[in-house]
């Protein structure tokens, strides 16, 4: 006789809800972190820290307090420590811990580990770990000491070593804090600032993924579809940013026409390189033209790549909307791209997390327009950062008010957990039953 079920089995929760979850609680233990006494200088309310570690752990870089004049050297080290853990990811960072514990990880770990790097397999997490885990701490070391060179003689062993530590993480994270008012706007000139500082946010942005394959590889014709289309399309993208911020601001007086033109040529670069992922700056942000403005929105919508450190709708994503577009104009009904084909369904998935990401925009755009006041191009340039995590601003982040704080705070929360993850919360996939008759839509 069937022994009677007392209690029923509870349902596991479903891996993006558990990041969600787990990036929660990160935040809000930032959040009391940095308002204990010791982490501030001074003062702060219970929203400037909430919005100070969110933007940390989502490695945005927004900023409603000048983190190197709010924050004692412990708060520093906690909002770096808090982008370390959201550049690296939540639960590599753990799968990791574990490793090094000498304690198994499970198929449920394994789980939520795929779901944080953007995999579709569950097979062979541990040694992608690892090798992201190699690649995060080589590329910080190296750019601490480069950075070092030019900020130990200006101010000290102690604090240039420790700015050039803090600013490597900030980088190859693509958070974009810095710990000055200006950014890193004093070394618009320097050809070591200008060089590592992009070479490390690119190398964040490309994705760990990547850098592995790379890594592994080193051939152009072994890398996977997704390697190469990476780095076609982060050379594009940066050759493209770089010519045209140059051309648009080359005689701007609040940009780019006071200085010398080697000086313009740093800047041009540093900026296109910096605006889809990093949130560093070398001019005023809030000088640029509206053209330019209106370039960096787009640039910052369309991100880093998958897997990387940092937000946006990715390149690839990008990329395969494009390719469907062109395929739709030369009648094909299939996507081929360096001798490989792209199936319907990574279309279909192109399409969702594009109208997701455009609706959330535009629904924290139009909320924020009627919480708060402010110039219509500011507000959408910071709701655009916030959901690229980028962290660039021009000025309208430090006027937000408690309601303003809380709409860009859930933009950047979503912006990095991901708007797949949101969208994957809100609908179930269930068989169909019954199948329709085609019929036809006229479009366009």
């Amino acid at each position: 006789m069937a022994r009677p079920v007392l209690f029923k089995r509870r349902r596991a929760l479903p891996p993006p809800l558990v990041l969600m979850l787990i990036y929660a609680a990160f935040t809000l233990l930032g959040t009391l972190a940095l308002k204990l006494p010791m982490a501030t200088t001074g003062p702060i309310t219970w929203s400037d820290a909430a919005f100070t570690a969110t933007s940390a752990v989502t490695v945005t870089g927004l900023a409603v307090v000048d983190t190197g004049q709010a924050f004692t050297l412990f708060g520093q080290a906690v909002i770096m420590l808090l982008i370390q853990l959201g550049g690296l990811g939540l639960m590599t960072f753990a799968v990791l811990v574990l490793s090094m514990l000498g304690m198994p990880v499970g198929f449920t770990q394994r789980l939520y580990l795929r779901e944080d790097l953007n995999q579709t397999s569950a097979t062979d997490l541990l040694s992608l770990t690892k090798m992201i885990l190699r690649v995060v701490l080589l590329c910080e070391l190296v750019g601490a000491g480069l950075l070092a060179v030019v900020f130990v003689p200006e101010m000290g062993w102690q604090t240039g070593g420790w700015s050039a530590l803090f600013h490597s993480v900030s980088a190859f994270n693509n958070a974009g804090f810095a710990l000055y008012p200006d950014s890193l706007s004093q070394w618009v000139g320097n050809p070591v600032v200008n060089l590592t500082i992009p070479a490390l946010f690119i190398l964040g942005g490309l994705g760990f993924t990547v850098a592995t394959d790379v890594w592994r590889t080193r051939h152009w014709r072994r890398f996977s579809l997704h390697t190469k289309l990476m780095l076609v399309g982060t050379g594009a993208l940066l050759l493209w940013s770089t010519l045209w911020f140059g051309v648009m601001e080359w005689t701007n007086p609040d940009t780019l026409g006071t200085l010398g033109w080697q000086d313009r040529l740093w800047a041009s670069w540093f900026q296109a390189a910096t605006t889809r992922t990093a949130g560093f700056n070398t001019v005023d942000i809030a000088g640029l033209r509206d053209s330019t403005a209106l370039m960096f929105i787009t640039l910052m919508v369309i991100g880093a790549g998958s897997t990387s450190t940092g937000g946006g709708i990715k390149v690839t994503t990008f990329i395969v909307l494009l390719l469907a577009t062109l395929a739709f104009f030369k009648r094909r009904t299939s996507i081929a791209v360096f001798g490989r084909e792209l199936g319907l369904d990574q279309v279909m998935k192109v399409l969702a997390l594009s109208m997701i990401s455009v609706l959330l925009i535009l629904a924290a755009f139009f909320v924020l327009l009627l919480l708060q006041e402010g110039d219509f191009l500011d507000l959408a340039f910071e709701t655009a950062s916030a959901f690229g995590t980028v962290g660039l601003s021009r000025g309208a982040t430090g006027a937000l008010d408690t309601p303003g704080r809380a709409i860009i705070i859930m933009v950047m929360f979503v912006g990095r957990v991901g708007p797949l993850t949101l969208g994957f919360l809100l609908a179930t996939r269930k068989g169909r039953r019954i199948g329709y008759p085609q019929a036809t839509v006229y479009l366009g």
